[in-house]
């Protein structure tokens, strides 16, 4: 099915027409700063738009340029992305910011090319930083507008196959041939989001349903062709809150493990093995993980908390466990496992773990760990 828009002029005016009686305020929408604009885009992949506005609004606050960007510790961006997932994405954020201080000057270059060699930016991003905050003809395809383009275009192949690329791409290059390249990628992705949703859209509101080949052939619920299902694995996984003092051990996570740049407490996925003899086997083996990691054999931990969360593929239960260093143990023995264990991680006070940069579930975890010595 060819990509061409029949009455490209109609179709953009109104296109924009709805945007302008349609388009939410969002806060990066507010500017043509790239610096916010790029920012906004890394932050809303894999993330709702909804999600991602306070976190938006923080981390401007706290990296209000490039330069502030770069020139932060990396633990730093780190906490400010706490709870949007997916960390490499600030790594790739932090590292590209001193790319562009050291090689551009803290410039956004125009150029597709120089965008795209720096971390974290692909075909899209450079797309949406260019015409957003340059308002160049550049095209861009990302979740919504890959499903609006398909139903535009009646195209019911594999979206992600060279073909399915080469029809949307070649779509999005068309749309944006006009004076105002900047407006019609925000207003399709406006579209994309609002009204032509993956389930039920809303076609009876749309501006340009009359352009649309799904909709004239009442095949807007088949197209675009559904990929396959994710398998969700089952994971099981245990942590130790170790305590001493009013204090918690934690490690900071190394490559390749997930999670990497984050401080945690000792945390392991447990073999299907072990999860097939049942929760009373993991305390031994969470100890001998501990062991084994650490150099440091805890006393046998005891139930604190579980949790359950997703992550890519996986359906994670997070048991997790609590003991307590002092008890029954000599000065000396105590002294001296605090000493080893300082050389694999750090105590942190109650204060000190709000400073952290945690995955969501360690935060939950301090959370009710700090509750329950606020009541004790």
């Amino acid at each position: 099915m060819s990509g061409r828009v029949m009455d490209r002029r109609k179709f953009q005016k109104r296109l924009l027409d709805w945007y302008g009686a349609h388009g939410r305020p969002l806060p990066w929408r507010q500017s043509h700063d790239p610096y916010s604009i790029w920012i906004s885009e890394i932050m809303l992949q894999q993330t709702t738009v909804a999600a991602v506005i306070p976190y938006f609004e923080r981390f401007m606050a706290r990296f209000p340029t490039v330069q502030a960007l770069a020139s932060a510790p990396e633990a730093d961006v780190l906490k400010h992305w706490e709870g949007l997932g997916y960390y490499s994405r600030a790594r790739n954020l932090h590292k590209a910011a001193q790319l562009l201080v050291e090689r551009h000057g803290g410039t956004f270059p125009r150029d597709a090319e120089q965008l795209l060699a720096l971390p974290g930016i692909g075909r899209y991003t450079a797309g949406a930083i260019a015409s957003f905050a340059f308002d160049l003809p550049a095209p861009i395809v990302e979740a919504n507008t890959q499903r609006l383009y398909a139903r535009l275009t009646g195209y019911d192949g594999e979206l992600k196959s060279a073909a399915g690329q080469k029809v949307l791409w070649g779509f999005a290059e068309e749309i944006v041939d006009c004076k105002t390249p900047g407006l019609i990628n925000q207003a399709v992705m406006e579209l994309g989001s609002l009204v032509c949703r993956p389930l039920n859209p809303a076609c009876d509101n749309c501006p340009v349903a009359a352009h649309c080949v799904a909709y004239r052939e009442s095949r807007q619920h088949e197209i675009p062709l559904a990929g396959a299902r994710l398998v969700i694995t089952p994971q099981s996984d245990a942590t130790l809150l170790l305590e001493h003092e009013g204090k918690l051990f934690l490690r900071q996570r190394e490559k390749p493990e997930r999670w990497a740049g984050l401080w945690d407490f000792p945390r392991y996925t447990l073999p299907e093995e072990v999860v097939g003899k049942g929760e009373a086997a993991y305390p031994l083996e969470l100890a001998s993980y501990v062991r084994e990691q650490l150099g440091w054999t805890p006393p046998r931990p005891t139930m604190f908390s579980r949790l359950t969360h997703g992550v890519t593929r996986y359906r994670i239960t997070l048991h997790a466990y609590w003991c307590e260093l002092a008890p029954g143990v000599s000065k000396a023995k105590t002294s001296a496992a605090i000493a080893h264990l300082g050389s694999q991680g750090k105590w942190y006070s109650t204060t000190e773990l709000d400073a952290l940069a945690v995955p969501v579930t360690t935060r939950k975890l301090i959370h009710q760990w700090q509750k329950l010595n606020a009541m004790s």
